[in-house]
């Protein structure tokens, strides 16, 4: 009897390890993210390794809403040290303007935003969907310590 339980409790436990330490299925929320994700998708969020905890730019992230305990996901736009602003529609990091394939540049005329420095230990998030995304122009730059981890794919829909 003992045999034939050990093998599911090793599978269970694995899976628990897996879920708990490594990565963690999370459900979006909004779309927010749209197009790149949208509301009732299933993302993996890589929870291990300095990447999930120290995002780069352009890195899709989980993260706990600075106060709160609401759990959603945006795209990393500017990192410690960084200046970011928009200008007309257009993103500026360190007086750059960045052309983003998955922002929809319609929605965006004539908005403006900063420039803001980000400081140590932060990182900067906004959502692809700018025109309807509450990120870090509303809640400011997100501590790594909100951090949960990197989305690195869609699990559903595929």
């Amino acid at each position: 009897m003992l045999r034939a339980i050990a093998p599911l409790v090793l599978i269970a436990l694995l899976v628990a390890f897996t879920l708990i330490v490594l990565a963690e299925p999370v459900r979006v929320s909004s779309n927010s993210m749209s197009p790149t994700f949208h509301s009732g998708n299933q993302v993996l969020v890589q929870k291990f390794g300095t990447r999930a905890n120290h995002p780069h730019r352009r890195d899709v992230i989980a993260f706990h809403v600075p106060g709160s305990s609401e759990l959603v996901i945006k795209r990393v736009v500017a990192v410690a040290g960084d200046s970011v602003g928009i200008a007309d529609g257009v993103l500026t990091v360190n007086d750059k303007p960045l052309r983003e394939s998955f922002v929809d540049y319609n929605l965006m005329d004539a908005t403006y935003f900063g420039p803001v420095h980000i400081p140590p230990g932060t990182v900067f998030v906004m959502g692809d969907n700018r025109s309807d995304s509450v990120d870090s122009r509303t809640f400011g730059p997100v501590p790594f310590k909100d951090i949960v981890g990197r989305v690195v794919l869609r699990i559903w829909p595929l």
